[in-house]
């Protein structure tokens, strides 16, 4: 029988503990206070400008109840900007603020070095080799669970 420290699932949840701890980490050292979900919603908003709150759960892979949350907390932060859709009263618009483009343009390159800290121990080609089995990996599983 194989031992948990080996098994796909436990390593998935270590290393999204690593992965959260780190972004934490060092989004609180340079002065910001902003979840990994919250950060990949701002990306996300700023990538698809006039996303709608199911297309932002769809974009960042979160159910709509939770990220109906992240946008009333990014919204109450005043980094996002919510509008009702003048063709669909349900929807709602989101947009970055000023302040949530400032708040991305300082974030992403502080984000973009923090990747190295997430896989410890792997060199550049092995990073690489493991992003590309784990985006194989969620879209065979995401294609399965019917995302």
């Amino acid at each position: 029988m194989t031992h948990v420290s080996k098994m796909p699932g436990h390593l998935i949840r270590r290393l999204h503990q690593i992965s959260t701890h780190v972004f934490m980490t060092r989004t609180r050292e340079a002065g910001f206070d902003l979840t990994p979900v919250q950060y990949a919603a701002l990306d996300a908003i700023r990538q698809s400008p006039g996303i709608d709150q199911a297309g932002l759960a769809d974009a960042v892979a979160k159910d709509r109840a939770t990220i109906g949350a992240v946008a009333d907390r990014l919204e109450h932060k005043g980094l996002v900007s919510r509008k009702v859709n003048a063709k669909d009263k349900r929807a709602r618009i989101l947009a970055l603020t000023a302040e949530g483009e400032a708040m991305v343009a300082s974030l992403s390159p502080i984000v973009e070095e923090l990747q190295k800290e997430i896989l410890p121990g792997l060199d550049a080609d092995e990073r690489r080799m493991f992003i590309d089995l784990a985006a194989k990996a969620a879209r065979a599983a995401g294609s399965v669970a019917g995302d």
